[in-house]
């Protein structure tokens, strides 16, 4: 076994960097085609989730394979190289499979136990087996890593510890209070109809919301879920599904939307979430709440009326000043420029480079602009790579006036599916991937953790040794071949120079030779399989074959018949999937 991942996850790469690595179910498919394609790679198969990219491939070569997949990793997301490298991780043959393993407990998950990771796991298989990416090792792997999985939440408590993302984000949404009582009476906006939007809408309706509205490009998938949720067992809840170019008019009546879906662009602007809260609030539609109170939508029609009222030199081209209030707010906070191009950035890193005394001293409120000079300059590097910087979220306003939520936003996609400058409007709140990640950060760890660990480890042995005995066995399976053609020829020529036996003799002296041979094979045979599964043991096979001169495409065609038992069970295994709705 010489099993290689490269990926990159939550834990090592920004929000940012995750988006835009995203791989839609086509690229997907084309990653590993093109991975199967190259040299170091025999079998090949992707984990791509909202919070992960892995590619796992059976490799000849390590450093050659590590090479080729993460070229292969940044030319398909889009993401360059030399960017993508420092948050790409590797982990090869045992550690392969501990991270694997882990993975499907839950452990690597950003809500620590969580269960939606096995479907998406049984998703990554059934892909590769569609499309012959996965052969023998990649079918053990992933089979194996379901079924440690299944161990993990059946004989620990790990579930108590983890739960879904959907619920996790619902709790940061409800903000302390049960989800059960915040979600009582209100009307939920489903965006889309996959595994996740389906478990969103499933949650909802179990929380007692009472109508939930299902948004879909396909019409026939969300018409589906409305039907299942009204059938639902436990549940009152109103579903009715809508298509596409109704979703504006149904956003002005949600109290609560949940949007998930594979679109690489935004589905929910900030301009179409403001027109949808207008008049809901007391604030003026289309105004929005940053760190330092009310700040207008038009920036650039601001700036443009205060270097028209003959402000000059002395005003800033980026208008700030509402944000720059009696709070004192920072121009470090990442609110006052996110959303904000590079050339923007750059026009205000000039004005503060070139700022008079008098004008530094005009707000005595606020800090040194040209101490945060090089804040600004990092951050014009940081949307010179990207074209924009990451929308942030500045620090909590002082005595900003407070607009209770009339719409609550879940944006589980990746990419993101809601504009991040949502945020900033009157009487929403936006709860992403990206502040689910800082929630859950400090979310306290189970005791079971402990024990599921402990079972990672025990099955990451046991895989090993599996992979490293029958790693052997189609020598030994030559070798046996091999003897019982030796037995076969030696009694052939006895019959030619005993030609009076008969039949009973005949059978007697064959079965003699055979019990012979193979009391002699035995114990070499069990032996060898024994150090075989043992670490380091797998140039047992190798002496083998050398010791009894095997020929090695006797042991080759051993292999390749293994192999294609293999893809039988790969098609049947796609089929069962099928049947249960999973691909």
């Amino acid at each position: 076994m010489s099993l290689l991942v490269v990926g990159l996850s939550h834990r090592t790469a920004p929000v940012s960097v995750l988006e835009r690595a995203a791989l839609s179910v086509d690229a997907q498919a084309k990653l590993l085609q093109d991975t199967l394609a190259a040299e170091p790679a025999a079998e090949a198969a992707v984990l791509a989730t909202c919070n992960r990219i892995e590619l796992y491939a059976d490799v000849d070569k390590f450093h050659a394979g590590v090479a080729e997949l993460s070229t292969l990793l940044a030319q398909h997301s889009g993401v360059g190289l030399e960017e993508l490298t420092p948050y790409l991780y590797v982990h090869y043959e045992d550690r392969a499979v501990h991270h694997l393993f882990s993975v499907a407990c839950g452990l690597e998950s950003m809500v620590v136990g969580e269960g939606q990771i096995l479907g998406q796991i049984k998703d990554s298989l059934a892909r590769a087996q569609e499309l012959h990416t996965a052969g023998r090792l990649m079918n053990d792997l992933f089979q194996q890593a379901l079924r440690v999985g299944k161990r993990a939440h059946s004989e620990t408590g790990i579930d108590r510890a983890g739960q879904s993302l959907v619920t996790f984000g619902l709790e940061q949404l409800a903000v302390g209070a049960p989800v059960g009582e915040w979600a009582q009476g209100k009307r939920a906006l489903v965006i889309g109809a996959g595994s996740m939007s389906s478990l969103a809408a499933a949650t909802l309706a179990r929380a007692g919301v009472a109508e939930v509205v299902i948004v879909n490009r396909t019409l026939e998938r969300a018409e589906r879920l409305a039907e299942i949720l009204t059938e639902q067992d436990g549940t009152a809840v109103a579903a009715r599904a809508v298509p596409v170019d109704a979703m504006a008019r149904e956003l002005t009546h949600a109290d609560v939307v949940v949007s998930c879906t594979g679109a690489t662009g935004l589905v929910l602007t900030a301009d179409a979430v403001a027109e949808a809260v207008s008049g809901r609030t007391s604030a003026p539609a289309g105004s929005r709440t940053d760190a330092g109170g009310p700040v207008a939508a038009d920036r650039a029609d601001r700036s443009a009326a205060a270097r028209r009222g003959g402000a000059g030199d002395d005003v800033c081209p980026v208008d700030l000043s509402a944000m720059q209030g009696a709070t004192g707010f920072s121009v470090m906070g990442e609110a006052a420029v996110a959303g904000m191009d590079a050339a923007t950035l750059e026009q205000h890193a000039a004005w503060v480079d070139n700022a008079t005394s008098d004008r530094r001293e005009s707000r005595p409120a606020a800090p040194d602009p040209a101490s945060e000079a090089d804040a600004i300059a990092a951050l014009v590097a940081a949307a010179a790579a990207t074209g924009r910087v990451p929308e942030g979220r500045g620090p909590a306003a002082v005595n900003a006036p407070a607009h209770p939520a009339v719409l609550s936003l879940l944006d589980l996609a990746m990419p993101r599916d809601i504009d991040a400058a949502v945020h900033r409007i009157a009487g929403v709140r936006l709860v992403d991937i990206e502040s689910l990640a800082e929630a859950s950060a400090d979310a306290p760890m189970a005791a079971d953790v402990d024990m599921v660990r402990g079972i990672v480890s025990a099955e990451v042995a046991a895989f090993g040794a599996a992979q490293r005995a029958a790693h052997i066995t189609p020598t030994v399976v030559a070798l046996r071949t091999m003897a019982a053609d030796v037995v076969a020829s030696e009694i052939a020529r006895l019959e030619g120079r005993l030609p009076g036996l008969d039949d009973k003799q005949r059978g007697e002296i064959t079965q003699t030779v055979r019990r012979v041979v193979d009391k002699l094979l035995h114990a070499p045979t069990v032996r060898v399989k024994q150090l075989a599964a043992e670490p380091g043991g797998a140039g047992y096979a190798d002496a083998l074959r050398t010791l009894f001169d095997l020929d090695p495409e006797a042991v080759a065609s051993v292999s390749r018949a293994d192999l294609n038992d293999a893809d039988v069970t790969s098609v049947n295994s796609v089929q069962n999937v099928k049947n249960r709705g999973l691909s």
